[in-house]
């Protein structure tokens, strides 16, 4: 089971306040651990909503609104890709969050990904075998840019 695991955005993130050291040591050391044990499959910090931009369709065309935007709570300051057994697993993963991000106060929502056998007979094994051709080359064409 794939599970997302949300940092929700703050007043410090929203005003591009980078970790202090100890922070990306302890954020390291948790990546680490995560990496260690077999369950992490990405994660990164996300830029500020002031960098960013929305892109809402009404009628089917499209509109783009740039950042910043000012529900912080609403917004997302990173996230951890993991692959774990249960919920249960999910959710221990993400109490050993360091204690240190947002001294103390961070928020995290945990969410599971769709697995294809989540979508039913819906999705044919010819859209499968399509979306694993695009899966493979997606990731080729990422490494021959790095």
């Amino acid at each position: 089971m794939r599970f997302m695991l949300i940092r929700k955005a703050d007043k410090d993130t929203e005003a591009g306040v980078m970790p202090s050291e100890q922070l990306l040591a302890a954020m390291g050391q948790f990546m680490e651990e995560m990496t260690q044990a077999g369950v992490l499959l990405g994660g990164e910090g996300l830029q500020p909503t002031s960098k960013g931009a929305r892109v809402k369709f009404s009628g089917g065309k499209p509109a783009v609104l740039d950042g910043p935007f000012t529900e912080t709570k609403e917004l997302i300051a990173g996230y951890c890709l993991i692959q774990v057994r249960s919920r249960e697993e999910a959710l221990e993963w993400a109490k050993r969050w360091p204690p240190l991000d947002a001294n103390g106060e961070v928020e995290l929502e945990i969410r599971q990904l769709f697995e294809a056998d989540d979508f039913g007979e819906e999705f044919t094994p010819e859209l499968r075998e399509q979306e694993e051709r695009m899966r493979v080359q997606a990731a080729e064409l990422a490494n021959a840019k790095r």
